[in-house]
């Protein structure tokens, strides 16, 4: 039996790199940090990110098979159409802010108490997805599917163009405020007055 040892990568900084040229080296990423580098169309499958940020990055279209995200932090990256679905499932666990997430794919996974702050999520896909006590910050959602989604305790007051089917997904303790709550109305075909 053999037994390859995995390359083990901690507290490094990467700037700048375009690893679609130079591949990023597989293996076991801590608490590295990589800034303003160009990740699209490349595949990250099986690698492991641990206690890591990605700060103004392009992640657009990567390969996220069997990906290990542990307390990974995301600030205005560029990251459309990701299937997170796709990532290992244990442990996964980040956060995004100012990032751009449209297109991507969630569909049933486990992110329970995820910060979404200020970041577009357009046409974002949450179908089957158990996501207790996370927060939509000031988050674009138009057109994003919810459909038997667990959202107990998810903070959705200031996240806005969201539709929510209440009867499809389990909302309770959710927190929603004026006017963005409408949405868990747009499936009735109701007029709602005094609301701008």
């Amino acid at each position: 039996m053999i037994i390859m040892d995995e390359v083990l990568i901690d507290s490094e900084t990467y700037d700048g790199i375009n690893f679609t040229v130079s591949l990023l080296t597989r293996g076991d990423y801590e608490n590295c940090t990589f800034n303003d580098c160009d990740f699209s169309y490349t595949d990250l499958s099986e690698i492991k990110f641990i206690d890591c940020s990605f700060n103004g990055c392009n992640l657009s279209l990567v390969k996220l098979v069997k990906t290990v995200f542990r307390d990974t932090r995301f600030v205005e990256c560029k990251m459309i159409g990701l299937h997170f679905d796709d990532c290992s499932k244990y442990g996964l666990g980040f956060s995004f802010e100012r990032c751009v997430l449209n297109y991507s794919s969630f569909v049933n996974t486990r992110i329970e108490k995820t910060l979404f702050k200020n970041s577009q999520l357009q046409e974002t896909d949450f179908t089957g997805c158990d996501m207790k006590g996370s927060v939509f910050e000031d988050c674009d959602l138009l057109r994003a599917t919810f459909n038997n989604t667990i959202m107990e305790k998810v903070d959705f007051r200031t996240a806005f163009n969201y539709v929510i089917d209440p009867q499809n997904n389990r909302i309770k303790k959710a927190r929603f405020s004026l006017p963005g709550v409408t949405g868990l109305l747009a499936g009735y075909d109701i007029d709602i007055e005094g609301i701008n």
